[in-house]
């Protein structure tokens, strides 16, 4: 299975609605131009910050159909899965794969806790029902209340031939080493999930980032990663602190609302998020995101 694609920087693309919370088609096409424009070099629907547990499966259907039309095979267009039973991964990563998308990612299930057998047999479940798609890990503890291990990680890339890579958004560069260094073996392609790690998660062997903020910065993620595998170290690391700021400042409001607030402020009319989420009012959070992006030139 040719896996040399999976690499650079991938966007969680924002999932543009109308009132009635039905996918935007107009303004998704345009979110595509946009990254694409932008310097991104795989596209993600239906990850976190695409909302994916948001919306019904016919949705994720007609969104990905529309992403893969407006694609027009520039970059690859990924899957994100994030259904907790494996009956529902297994229909989902088959509606991808019969779509043409370029691979799944596949989220560790929310609510329960797992042992490490069952989250085995779930992940080759799901690979096994699309052989010839390639799958990614997503490990995100942060939302799910637990972590993926790196044994189970480097069971799961030797032992299951299309689970080929993975995203990492634990936020512990150690552990991000872990999956590298474990599977470097059998070329598994490990993406950094933290966008203010992005440095060093290349640093460390990583392939790329999967990275929210190339929704409204693009420019500015990109640069980090040309100017790594370009040689330029230096360069890379100082665009990395420029665009930190920024990603730092989206605490401060609730998730995953920041990322369409800051696109909107840069002008980019993303709409609003799926409720109960609400754009963040204004008060220091959002002055936060002007002031930072203001000082990184934004605005």
């Amino acid at each position: 299975m040719t896996t040399d694609f999976i690499k650079g920087i991938v966007v969680p693309i924002l999932t543009p609605i109308d009132g009635e919370e039905r996918i935007d088609e107009a303004r998704l096409r345009e979110q595509v131009d946009y990254v694409i424009n932008g310097g991104v070099s795989g596209i993600l629907a239906f990850g976190s910050n695409g909302e994916f547990y948001m919306v019904e499966e016919e949705e994720m259907r007609r969104g990905l159909a529309l992403m893969l039309d407006q694609a027009a095979g520039r970059v690859p267009v990924y899957f994100g899965i994030g259904a907790i039973s494996t009956k529902k991964c297994c229909r989902l990563a088959e509606m991808a794969a019969a779509a043409d998308a370029a691979g799944v990612s596949v989220l560790q299930p929310m609510f329960l806790k797992p042992t490490r057998q069952e989250l085995y047999l779930h992940f080759k479940t799901i690979a096994e029902a699309v052989p010839d798609t390639p799958v990614l890990l997503y490990n995100n503890p942060g939302r799910v209340g637990y972590g993926l291990s790196a044994d189970l990680v480097d069971e799961l890339a030797h032992t299951v031939p299309n689970i080929v890579g993975m995203k990492d958004t634990s936020g512990d560069i150690t552990l991000t080493s872990e999956f590298i260094r474990r599977t470097r073996d059998v070329g598994f392609r490990v993406f950094g999930g933290k966008d203010t790690l992005l440095y060093a998660s290349l640093c460390h062997g990583a392939v790329g980032g999967v990275c929210t903020a190339a929704n409204f910065m693009p420019e500015l993620i990109t640069d980090v990663y040309n100017r790594f595998v370009s040689g330029d170290l230096r360069g890379s690391l100082e665009a990395q602190f420029k665009l930190n700021p920024v990603r730092l400042s989206m605490d401060a409001a609730s998730f995953p609302v920041a990322a369409k607030d800051m696109a909107n402020l840069r002008g980019r009319d993303v709409g609003a998020p799926y409720r109960p989420t609400l754009p963040t009012p204004e008060g220091p959070a959002r002055e936060g995101f002007r002031r930072t992006m203001a000082a990184a030139g934004l605005l």
